[in-house]
């Protein structure tokens, strides 16, 4: 078997083009911009799609002429399972074990993507957090970037055709390992994308773009083509899970247009996320989400605050003392605890409707409620002429039927 970062004997490599006037050649040549992938873990749900991605990627770099970065998530529910594990042995770990174990998870599908590619006849290498130049805050859980060094990248790119990366690793200025968060292969790829000056980075997943709303969960849903950043931002501070919100950001700054695909071929553009887009409507599901009522407004206005600063996304909600915890895999109770904060009563699911720059979330009592009243949402919000609805219980309970 191959191993990640060795170069294939000559009877094992498929003959390469010869550099074109983008950049990219054979083994050896100088690479200027690679082209930056990212493919989340719904594109391996099987071990035989690390295969039938590999044969893909090595098409693209024949036809394209130019190399590749590959930013990889790992299976479907690996993450999980070590964290399964994880709390078996201590119920509440500390976050430096938590950044060091659930980020193998990754590391294991860039291997076998590698290995995959290995097989295929590529040259191909992976370079784990530690090896990246991403330079994060000491942060353990949910870092922080704070610079990026494209020149590891780029020393790979001499030698190899794809360089694939685990998504979510980094480093912090001692060379200790960080992690950047759950659903952050979307930051790595930009940041990626970013420090080695791609106009682009590619989003692949199971949706091939960004829709009004999850269209796993609710029907009638429509595509939204043209994102501007900001709409995005707004979408995946509320929970929407195409896109991590920091790779939103990050991307704006830097200027990189977002390419949304779906994650098998064709390989079909969906969204394009960048300077311009039209007013969108849309609702925001995530049903890992959590709303938590506190005794008080100050109580609550702490933990956003506790929250906030530990990188951790929240949103403080207007209709109470509500805090909003984004997109779960957090140890609620525990960190409530360590932050020395009066506990916040887990009050329901979180449903946001957004039009234009307005939001306002809705907080259904069970996860059957959240689906009913983002259903419910949805279809308000598809009627132009339709009152927007504003978040309050009365408003909820007619939108529910109850």
């Amino acid at each position: 078997m191959a191993l990640a970062g060795r170069r294939q004997p000559p009877h094992r490599r498929r003959p390469q083009r010869r550099a074109d006037r983008r950049g990219a050649g054979g083994t050896g040549h100088v690479v200027t911009v690679p082209s930056v992938l990212k493919f989340g873990g719904s594109s391996f749900r099987t071990l035989a799609a690390y295969g039938t991605l590999a044969e893909a990627l090595g098409r693209r770099v024949d036809e394209d002429g130019r190399k590749l970065v590959v930013v990889v998530s790992g299976q479907p529910g690996e993450t999980e399972q070590f964290r399964d594990r994880l709390s078996r042995v201590n119920p509440h770990p500390e976050d430096e074990t938590v950044a060091g174990l659930l980020t193998l998870a990754d590391t294991v599908g860039a291997q076998l993507l590698a290995t995959a590619l290995h097989r295929a006849g590529r040259s191909a290498t992976v370079l784990a957090g530690h090896q990246l130049g991403l330079v994060t805050d000491s942060a353990f859980m949910w870092a922080r970037l704070e610079h990026s060094d494209p020149e590891p990248i780029r020393t790979a790119l001499r030698e190899h055709d794809v360089v694939v990366v685990p998504g979510g690793q980094a480093a912090d200025a001692q060379g200790r390992p960080t992690w950047l968060g759950k659903n952050s292969s979307d930051l790595s790829a930009v940041a990626l994308a970013a420090a080695l000056g791609a106009p682009q980075c590619e989003i692949h997943s199971d949706v091939d773009g960004i829709y009004s709303t999850d269209p796993h969960l609710v029907s009638g849903t429509r595509l939204l083509k043209e994102v501007s950043y900001d709409i995005a931002a707004m979408m995946s501070l509320y929970g929407a899970k195409v896109l991590h919100r920091r790779s939103v950001r990050l991307a704006q700054k830097s200027k990189v247009e977002i390419v949304c695909r779906l994650n098998r071929a064709p390989f079909r553009v969906g969204s394009v996320i960048g300077r311009r887009g039209a007013s969108a409507a849309a609702v925001v599901l995530n049903q890992r989400s959590t709303a938590l009522r506190y005794a008080s407004d100050q109580d609550a206005d702490r933990a956003y605050a506790a929250f906030h600063s530990a990188n951790i996304d929240t949103v403080r909600l207007t209709t109470g003392p509500l805090v909003a915890v984004i997109g779960g895999f957090v140890d609620l109770d525990e960190f409530q605890r360590r932050k020395g904060l009066t506990p916040g009563a887990v009050a329901g699911v979180p449903v946001t409707a957004l039009r234009g720059s307005k939001a306002a979330t809705h907080v259904a009592a069970g996860e059957d409620e959240a689906l009913h009243l983002a259903q419910r949402l949805h279809d308000v919000l598809q009627d132009a002429d339709a009152e927007f609805p504003e978040a309050s219980p009365e408003s909820e309970r007619q939108l529910l039927g109850v």
